[in-house]
């Protein structure tokens, strides 16, 4: 449901139509620094050969693109970037006649190829073929390497990432979701062992000696970001839905057991989604891969949806419950009622949203996006986590039957072509009857949201909103907000709209007066000891080994609870994690150390390591080398720099970056404990020429700053970070430092709070003594 509302919004403000002058000197400069492509053109079919060398990491390619003219112009500008292009392998052939190109243009800082005619291009459908070279990058995106290791030995795969605007790195083309077409693939010389994947399935395969050419089925319209090739040394199950749709998991040789659990919640979810959305699986297969290097958690490529490992795979021995439910994410609140999804929605995804839409740097959801380099950035909790509560909350407010009817209407509507927001706001309001798009519009084009105050007085509430911020200061947001208001069960309620900053409402009659007792809720300031004894009730009754019959969240609360308490410091919990860990480390299959708990203990075993003993540090360390699940490198990985020693945190740091630790998961490093703040920031500082180079304008660059720089507490803090930023700023990382800034600001005015009340001490004295 989040990528479908993410794709909803994915379509940009229109610019102004440039024209095509021949009178500038330097017509190329009539192109640069335009939000998007021009209007000239529109690509309808592209055919596309790549002839990728794995050993060399390098790739040759060709492209056809069938063209439709639609003004008098001389240009074609289409996106290019990280390509090299040979101006003589250019044309652009109408009917039995061939245009040279005259001028080929490379415009990097806008990621635009221009290509100049000497003479105005006809009218009507035309083919653009362009040769060109490019890299097997390093950075997971556009065409990139990864590595795996097999049989002892380092091997490369080709992948592709082109969300949101990579796949001008591999071809140029119209890299606008709006620009949609048709896509022939076929990829050359490509070693006869490796399997080889994109969106759709294999027509052809030409064996030439130990290579091979692979030819794929045209594809049905779609944007670019959504093509998709993938190949290597995979192993792969199988299975297929009731319909005969063929489903398959892709992963490394010898991993193929982990992949069950993946394709059976897929097969059970394309049959959940035929009857939700009412329509059928569009694609004639259905490909999951498994691949090691991987910046995302998944991309939803058509037919070819690819995984981070430990977002795909799962191991009955190794992987904890928190695994498996991430892996079904899709429709796991249906196929798994057991596991309480909406209980926990609140706290994994509402809250998580709503505290990054607290500060006064937030965005609203639909962003005006000026440059591609710009969208990285808004993949970030509020396009996610907040954009996901707000269309539970219009599920909840339309009602889930109109909800489902009309999301299968819009789906119906717009399928194969573009839609805007508006479009979907249209599907539901026509569904329900309801101001939908006027409610909406209040949520997703403002950012921040609001604090609903409710008073009573003689039978009447006083309601009031105020859009929260965590400085303190007012905000200028207004919301048009569904209110239901009940007492205990929801058979006795009222629902309405909240339009105005403040209303009066008579409620005389709906609930009893007993009912209508209001009670001040109590307010307490929580220190270490305290956090300590409400975490010991729940970790006394769930105990360290799973029990059987268990629910879900007792699986998953469990890990949770004795992780807080190893991190507070609790010795009989740092001990007894300690004495479990000792039991894996000398047998990885005990069932002393369940995965669910495997992080507490790893934490654990971090609190007690210093300079002068590193034992614990150590045997981490030997535990992520030793494992080929990804899901048991990230834990060991975000466990190693909660370490209160400095020189520890050091290490843990540079080995998240520097050593064998893939570039995705570096910033899984980075939970560093309170006593490691400074060295974390000497470390990202230090290192910054490194880190911007590896993962340039990508997201998990916002990672590092954000991590680094929000836990601090002092407006000095305000000051340097400014200052050394100042001059290293770049498009990519703005909004998340302004944020980071804030946050810090947020933290120094807590800390003086804290510090200016009187009562203080007394308070933590009561508070820090458990009852037992």
């Amino acid at each position: 449901m989040c990528n479908l509302f993410k794709n909803c919004l994915s379509c940009f403000k229109k610019p102004a139509t440039q024209t095509s002058s021949s009178s500038d000197p330097d017509p190329i400069s009539l192109f640069k620094g335009q939000p998007r492509l021009p209007k000239f053109a529109f690509p309808k079919r592209y055919d596309i050969h790549l002839k990728p060398d794995l050993a060399a990491c390098i790739f040759q390619g060709n492209v056809s693109i069938d063209l439709e003219i639609v003004a008098d112009t001389r240009f074609i500008v289409l996106d290019a970037s990280h390509l090299s292009i040979t101006p003589g392998s250019v044309s652009f052939s109408h009917h039995n006649k061939v245009f040279e190109a005259s001028k080929v243009g490379m415009v990097e800082a806008d990621e635009i190829l221009v290509l100049d005619f000497a003479e105005t291009l006809p009218k009507g459908m035309e083919v653009l073929a362009i040769g060109f070279d490019g890299v097997l990058n390093d950075n997971m995106k556009g065409f990139y390497r990864s590595t795996y290791l097999h049989n002892g030995e380092m091997k490369n795969m080709s992948v592709t990432q082109f969300e949101p605007a990579y796949a001008r790195q591999c071809f140029p083309c119209w890299d606008e979701p709006a620009f949609k077409a048709k896509f022939k693939i076929t990829l050359l010389d490509v070693p006869s062992e490796l399997v080889a994947l994109s969106n759709m399935p294999v027509t052809e395969e030409k064996l030439n000696g130990n290579l091979k050419t692979v030819h794929y089925q045209e594809s049905p319209v779609m944007s670019t970001y959504l093509v998709a090739v993938v190949f290597g040394l995979f192993d792969y199950i199988e299975h297929q839905t009731t319909d005969g749709t063929k489903v398959r998991v892709y992963c490394q040789a010898g991993k193929a057991n982990q992949g069950k659990f993946a394709l059976d919640v897929a097969v059970r979810t394309l049959a959940f989604y035929k009857y939700y959305f009412d329509m059928q699986y569009p694609l004639p297969k259905l490909d999951m891969v498994a691949i090691p290097d991987f910046a995302a958690g998944a991309m939803e490529n058509y037919g070819l949806v690819t995984y981070r490992e430990m977002a795909l795979l799962y191991d009955d021995q190794h992987s904890a419950a928190a695994n498996k439910q991430r892996m079904s994410y899709m429709v796991k609140d249906k196929l798994f009622p057991e596991w309480k999804i909406w209980t926990q929605f609140l706290d994994r995804e509402s809250s998580e949203g709503l505290r990054l839409d607290g500060l006064a740097e937030s965005h609203p959801i639909e962003v005006e996006v000026n440059h591609a380099s710009e969208i990285d950035e808004i993949f970030d909790s509020i396009s996610y986590r907040k954009g996901a509560s707000v269309i539970r909350m219009l599920q909840n407010y339309v009602g889930d039957q109109s909800f489902q009817n009309s999301l299968a209407t819009y789906i119906k509507r717009h399928a194969w072509s573009n839609a805007r927001t508006e479009d979907l706001w249209a599907a539901l309001k026509e569904g329900c009857n309801k101001p939908v798009n006027q409610i909406m519009n209040s949520w997703t084009k403002q950012k921040g949201y609001p604090v609903v105050s409710v008073k009573m007085k003689n039978q009447k509430l006083e309601i009031e909103q105020t859009q929260f911020l965590y400085s303190g200061s007012r905000g200028d947001g207004h919301w048009i907000i569904p209110v239901t208001l009940c007492y205990g069960e929801y058979n006795t309620s009222i629902s309405f709209m909240l339009e105005k900053k403040s209303e009066t409402r008579d409620i005389m009659g709906l609930f009893s007066d007993t009912d209508l007792k209001s009670r001040d809720p109590a307010r307490h300031f929580h220190i270490k000891q305290f956090f300590i004894g409400i975490f010991l009730y729940p970790a006394e009754r769930l105990g360290w080994d799973p029990k059987q019959g268990e629910s879900h969240l007792d699986a998953m609360s469990r890990g949770y609870i004795f992780t807080a308490l190893a991190m507070l410091g609790h010795e009989e919990t740092l001990k007894e994690a300690t004495s479990r860990f000792q039991a894996f480390l000398s047998n990885r299959s005990t069932p002393k150390l369940h995965p669910d708990i495997r992080k507490a203990a790893y934490v654990a075993v971090m609190q007690k390591v210093s300079s002068s003993n590193k034992a614990g540090f150590e045997s981490l360390l030997r535990v992520y080398r030793e494992t080929d699940l990804s899901q048991e490198k990230t834990r060991v990985l975000g466990s190693l720099a909660s370490c209160p020693d400095q020189g520890i945190v050091l290490e843990a740091l540079n080995f998240a970056l520097f050593a064998e630790v893939g570039s995705q998961d570096a910033c899984f490093g980075l939970d560093v404990s309170k006593e490691g703040r400074e060295v974390a920031w000497k470390w990202l500082k230090d290192n910054w020429h490194h880190i911007w180079t590896t993962y340039g304008s990508g997201f998990l660059v916002t990672r590092f700053v954000s991590s680094v720089v929000s836990p601090f507490a002092s407006a000095e803090k305000v000051k340097e970070v400014k200052e050394f930023f100042a001059d290293r700023t770049k498009p990519s990382i703005a909004r998340t430092l302004k944020q980071s800034i804030e946050q810090v600001q947020i933290n120094a005015k807590w800390v003086q709070s804290i510090q200016n009340e009187k009562d203080l001490p007394p308070t933590l004295k009561k508070l820090a003594i458990r009852k037992n």
